[in-house]
């Protein structure tokens, strides 16, 4: 049996590894002249590759289709990830968030181990080899390649990612195939992703970080979503953490209409506790200027923005504020309310959200069920997650659940 598998990124590479061996031959086709592009950026540069959870938090961590996943999670759990990486020699650590990283640091090393597993299953690897057609002729598969070739193969692994960082060969190729062979594709979204605002007075926090706020996202009075964490302003929106997080449960939303983020960027603080510790700092400097005692809340960048948005006069004595304005100042601290214009575009969102329809394929196997030898793996399949090595795992899981079938049959 010849498999060949299209697209050599993290669940491409997994699946060559199970699957080789055992009489099947097994034939890995990359567009670009390096496995792994994506791979070798992810986790900015250090490779979350899984994340050492209980199985309900896997799960609870999958936004897009989590049921579907089951048998796949359990077939291959993310513990069966680690264990197979240290077989390999590659050392591991546990941080913050249960977030698994190589204890190199390094997502080179990452590659190295899954090259290196390759070579030794004997995987034939097709570089700079670019899948222009699939499709099906009785029991055979052509692979039309962009050089006019046409390589065969009695079963197909299509892994070629979603539309995410096109820089990394990420060109939607799998969309069109699973399209071509008649099979349904959700629609697709940015997923992961930085915000576009609306206030000008962002581009004046750019750089900023704020480390432990609370964040909310609105529609209209409906909340939609809310963590604590991190956000970083940039010159166009919001980034960071829990950003990227909140654009996983909202981006659906945002291709049709504005929403509302609102910070606490004094979480810690009741309002009461917050207006007491006002009048505190207001009663001490209650002869100087608003401007100069409002620093003492905000970092410097923040400062200027916030006395603007008080509407109260940077001039103007602190003994003269009215209890209408420090009120306003306060819920300004307690509820600062920004306008989420947008999703940023593929090319800083992590994954694709949306692929293949999930619905024709089958979770055991990962194979279409209207095109028999047909398997889909990875993130080209409607499935999705946060951040923290989950997205990884789905790569990791799917594949070695189609590349098991392929053993059995």
């Amino acid at each position: 049996m010849r498999l060949a598998i299209i697209g050599g990124g993290a669940a491409g590479m997994m699946a060559s590894v199970f699957a080789a061996g055992k009489g099947i031959t097994v034939d890995l086709y990359e567009q670009n002249e390096k496995l792994g592009k994506k791979l070798y950026i992810t986790g900015k540069g250090r490779c979350n590759l899984t994340n050492a959870c209980d199985m309900e938090d896997l799960l609870g961590s999958v936004k897009s289709n989590a049921k579907f996943l089951y048998s796949a999670f359990y077939g291959f759990t993310n513990q069966d990830t680690m264990n197979f990486f240290e077989k390999k020699g590659l050392r591991l650590k546990v941080e913050r968030g249960n977030r698994v990283f190589p204890l190199s640091d390094r997502s080179a090393d990452v590659l190295d181990t899954l090259k290196r597993a390759m070579r030794e299953a004997g995987v034939r690897v097709h570089l700079n080899s670019r899948v222009m057609r699939l499709c099906k002729e009785g029991e055979v598969f052509c692979l039309q390649m962009e050089d006019g070739s046409v390589h065969k193969a009695d079963r197909v692994f299509v892994s070629t990612g979603g539309i995410s960082y096109e820089s990394t060969g990420s060109t939607g190729d799998g969309y069109r195939f699973a399209r071509e062979l008649g099979l349904e594709v959700t629609d697709l979204y940015p997923s992961l992703v930085p915000f576009n605002m609306k206030e000008d007075f962002i581009k004046e926090l750019q750089g900023l970080a704020l480390k432990n706020v609370s964040v909310k996202i609105m529609d209209g009075k409906k909340l939609l979503w809310e963590d604590f964490g991190e956000l970083l302003f940039t010159h166009f929106g919001v980034s960071g953490p829990v950003v990227l997080t909140a654009s996983s449960i909202c981006g659906k939303k945002l291709q049709k209409k504005e929403l509302k983020l609102v910070l606490d960027l004094k979480p810690a603080l009741s309002e009461e506790q917050l207006d007491a510790r006002i009048l505190r700092e207001f009663d001490c400097g209650k002869n100087k200027k608003f401007g100069n005692v409002a620093s003492a809340f905000f970092p410097s960048k923040l400062t200027p923005v916030m006395i603007r948005l008080s509407g109260i006069s940077p001039e103007k004595r602190v003994n003269e504020i009215t209890r209408e304005e420090r009120q306003r100042f306060l819920r300004n601290m307690k509820e600062l309310e920004l306008t989420i214009e947008g999703l940023r575009g593929y090319n800083e969102a992590v994954i694709t959200k949306g692929g293949v329809s999930v619905k024709e394929i089958d979770p055991a196997t990962m194979e279409s069920k209207k095109v028999p030898g047909l398997c889909f793996i990875g993130e080209v399949l409607d499935l999705d997650a946060l951040t923290g090595g989950f997205n990884l795992q789905i790569a990791w899981s799917t594949a070695v659940a189609a590349a098991e079938h392929v053993k059995r049959t």
